[in-house]
């Protein structure tokens, strides 16, 4: 978990460590079907109301401090904090945190609302395993052959894998694919075929486990080893915007993941004594609550100290920081104090001896009926503080509904101008192009620029959209050049939500070719790729007679104040900025000297 606590609370400096989920997926997955196979064993059966009981012990007592917790410090922060709250609550209480996002088309990668209970959704996929896998057990149990078992359970995570590869669009949203337990549960599914397939390697002598090799018992082990190597690689390499990481990548990353399991509990192995140490063991047993607590605890910390926002100066920015740092130490106290005060008492003794021992006897001495009484009110008092939270909506975060101001103002775009994707073969002019010269892709920044995009340059064609990536492009741009809608001038505005290659730009300008022109906007955003991002669009420009920048980033470097709080998308008077920009990139194109042709440099070979 600790990889998805460093992706989260510093944005940009490990790049795959949402990669977490897919381990603990891959680890819970063992875990459950081994405890579940080994009740069958030593009891001939599996009592599925214990189970789900013990789960409910384990997962409950901190998700519900959590929200009464959460609820009442968004209540105080108040804004942005408060969107969407009931649906998210609902979500967390009823484990169907996931499904209600992709019903509500929610995205997991949106910038413009960091819901509060965003990272739950994995919550929710678990719990809907524990509810279903106990029931596809004990029907599969009846299956003779354990070599048969086993290649039913791995069928169904080869189904998951393919369904999330072929519904995942290159370039598109990958929340419906990530966050769906029918395309994301391959690593719970990896993880009951490891349990299924090592069910009996604990039952020989340590020293000869199933009989096999001394070589073969030390090997497992060290491919698990470099399996863990592996998986470090990818935490680092392997963004969520890379098309690779639906298309196989987050299965080679279970598949990983249960060799390095493998590796670990063979009886016997020093990898598994080294993964048992104790600074990993007290990490892992508090893992649930790190997990639940630091995404939370980081959304309210961000919209409580808005002076500390960051400034998108790069991974190391002091505002991102010091931000985390603040999240992560309150994560830590918050998921120590959860575990030694709550979780444990109640995963030892039950919900009732728990509360007994808890309120039991109050009248018998004042400190105890002290306690009670604070507890009560506590109780109390955050219940209703939730309640007001959930009541006190605001309905849209304030740049949502920026966002949506210019999705309202822009037009169906008009009829082409051409009936083809070539340019017009006549120079380009020395005035600047009308707006019915240009066509704009872009995200959700150029989306709430629109409206001031559409007065600057009457007739622009703008098609831009939330969450999207610069990846994308090259299909969109072939498209309008196959219909025939490509415009002379081509605005793209891609960059927010992630780093981009130049290999995609590349593929932009060769569809458009050298007699379009292209203007690249600059990027704002507190995010630890911005730098990365702004520097290849940059050397793109400068590479290029008919490409030009228009440099937002830096327009708006010294007015941040004119943009919604996530310091990324501009209001009116942000978007007149950005239409700036864009006009003054348009005028240096159009003030470049025509192309000489050889003759005209002396260089055309001379009659004889």
């Amino acid at each position: 978990m600790l990889t998805v606590v460093a992706f989260h609370l510093t944005p940009g400096a490990l790049a795959g460590g949402y990669l977490g989920v897919d381990l603990f997926f891959v680890i819970s997955g063992f875990l459950i079907t081994a405890l579940l196979l080994r009740e069958r064993e030593k009891t001939g059966r599996i009592r599925l109301f214990d189970f789900w009981r013990r789960r409910a012990r384990r997962l409950l007592p901190a998700l519900g401090i959590l929200l009464l917790a959460c609820c009442s410090a968004a209540l105080l922060v108040g804004g942005n904090v408060l969107v969407g709250l009931g649906r998210q609550v609902l979500g967390a209480a009823t484990f169907s945190s996931n499904w209600l996002s992709i019903a509500g088309e929610h995205s997991y990668f949106t910038e413009s609302n960091p819901e509060l209970f965003r990272n739950l959704w994995s919550l929710a996929v678990e719990e809907q395993f524990y509810l279903i896998w106990p029931l596809a057990l004990l029907a599969l149990l009846f299956v003779p052959k354990r070599s048969i078992r086993v290649g039913i359970v791995a069928v169904v995570a080869i189904g998951s894998a393919v369904a999330m590869a072929l519904l995942h669009l290159p370039g598109g949203d990958a929340t419906r694919v990530y966050y769906g337990t029918d395309t994301h549960s391959f690593g719970l599914a990896i993880g009951a075929v490891l349990a299924l397939a090592s069910q009996r390697w604990s039952t020989g002598p340590l020293s000869t486990p199933l009989g096999w090799s001394r070589w073969l018992r030390a090997a497992i082990p060290a491919v698990g080893l470099a399996a863990i190597g592996a998986l470090l690689v990818l935490t680092v390499i392997m963004p969520a915007d890379e098309p690779f990481a639906y298309r196989g990548g987050l299965a080679l990353v279970s598949l990983l993941t249960a060799i390095a399991i493998a590796g670990a509990v063979l009886p016997g192995s020093l990898l598994g004594r080294g993964l048992d140490a104790q600074p990993l063991r007290w990490i892992g047993e508090r893992s649930y609550g790190l997990y639940l607590w630091h995404w939370p605890v980081f959304v309210i910390v961000a919209a409580s100290l808005p002076n500390l926002a960051p400034e998108g100066t790069g991974v190391w920015d002091p505002g991102a920081w010091a931000i985390g740092g603040i999240a992560f130490a309150i994560t830590v106290v918050a998921a120590a104090l959860s575990y030694r005060f709550v979780e444990q008492p109640i995963r030892r003794s039950g919900f009732r001896a728990t509360f007994r021992s808890w309120f039991g006897g109050w009248w018998e001495s004042f400190p105890r009926l002290a306690a009670g009484l604070v507890a009560v009110c506590l109780v109390a008092v955050a219940g209703t503080a939730s309640v007001s939270a959930i009541v006190s909506d605001p309905g849209e975060t304030d740049a949502q509904a920026i966002i949506e101001a210019g999705a309202a103002a822009i037009a169906p775009p008009p009829a082409p101008t051409t009936t083809s994707g070539n340019a017009p073969s006549a120079p380009a002019p020395t005035d600047l192009p009308g707006g019915d010269q240009i066509y704009a892709i872009g995200d959700s920044v150029m989306l709430a620029s629109a409206p001031q995009l559409q007065l600057a340059f009457p007739g622009i064609a703008i098609d831009a959209t939330v969450s999207r990536q610069l990846s994308a492009a090259p299909h969109i741009v072939q498209a309008l050049k196959d219909s025939g809608a490509l415009r002379p001038t081509l605005l793209l505005g891609l960059g927010t939500n992630g780093p981009i290659d130049a290999a995609a730009l590349e593929q932009v300008r060769d569809i458009i070719g050298p007699r379009h022109q292209l203007i690249l906007v600059s990027v704002q955003a507190p995010r630890g790729w911005t730098p990365g991002v702004n520097a290849t669009l940059a050397v793109f420009a400068q590479q290029y007679r008919n490409v030009e920048l228009a440099n937002w980033r830096d327009a708006i470097a010294g007015n941040l104040r004119l943009l919604a709080r996530d310091r990324i998308h501009p209001g009116d008077a942000g978007g007149k900025i950005y239409a700036g920009t864009v006009r003054d990139a348009l005028q240096r194109l159009a003030e470049l000297p025509p192309v000489l042709s050889a003759n005209e440099y002396g260089l055309a070979p001379h009659p004889l």
